[in-house]
């Protein structure tokens, strides 16, 4: 597959202090065959100065190619992503979380499969290979492993990270889903959905971590993960 542009979609919700951080990553990385980068923002109504910020970023980097789009009211993670998937117009659709817990640096290591022409869709995994992981929470890494099990259970899949943020698709591949969950839920729901499409090929590569706290700012708890076991029966169960 000749892949010409990449979309990064950004989901951005109370971003402010380390948006900009993250776009310089970006901006910094070069992109394996010279893939041009088209970076897509969605803000999800924030209620600091995530905009201020953002267009500010623009002003001073009018290199980037960037799309910055504003909800007019909170939808959540999920919906930040449809809006982003729906206005991309890249050959290939990377998710990147607008914190620094991702390094936009591995998006090559990501993107080998499938110039290589062997993959539709490749997880960047936290929990296989030899990069860096910050040690956090033990229940978590629990709940991300029952998680992931329980997902392969019903996708019949043998992920070791499906609630990674790096995902990325062909566009072709992930447009044309359904998807419905508007918030933590998009990645139980994505995983069950994609591993139902007939000789879909997913690829799986180790990537590095460096995890937030809850004061450094992570969002994610408990309730999602109880969301996340009913999105997996709920798309792993029904057609």
């Amino acid at each position: 597959m000749e892949i010409k542009k990449l979309s990064i979609i950004i989901p951005c919700f109370n971003e402010g202090p380390t948006i900009y951080k993250i776009l310089d990553k970006i901006k910094a990385v070069s992109l394996l065959n010279t893939i041009e980068k088209e970076i897509i923002i969605v803000n999800d109504c924030s209620t600091d100065n995530s905009s201020e910020s953002v267009y500010n970023y623009i002003e001073n980097n009018a290199d980037l190619n960037i799309v910055f789009i504003q909800h007019n009211k909170n939808k959540g993670k999920g919906a930040a992503l449809h809006t982003g998937i729906k206005v991309s117009t890249g050959d290939v659709i990377v998710i990147q979380d607008a914190d620094l817990e991702y390094d936009p640096q591995e998006y090559n290591i990501l993107l080998k499969p499938m110039i290589d022409g062997v993959a539709d869709v490749v997880y960047g995994s936290r929990f296989m290979g030899g990069n860096p992981h910050r040690i956090l929470f033990f229940w978590h890494s629990i709940g991300n492993k029952f998680l992931t099990f329980l997902s392969n259970m019903f996708s019949n899949l043998n992920l070791t990270d499906m609630e990674t943020c790096y995902k990325m698709f062909r566009s072709d591949v992930l447009k044309p889903i359904k998807l419905k969950e508007k918030r933590f839920g998009f990645e139980p729901e994505v995983t069950q959905k994609v591993a139902r499409i007939s000789k879909i090929r997913i690829y799986e590569v180790g990537i590095s971590y460096y995890g937030r706290t809850f004061e450094e700012g992570k969002k994610i708890n408990w309730k999602d993960g109880f969301h996340a076991i009913y999105c997996i029966l709920r798309y792993g169960l029904f057609k």
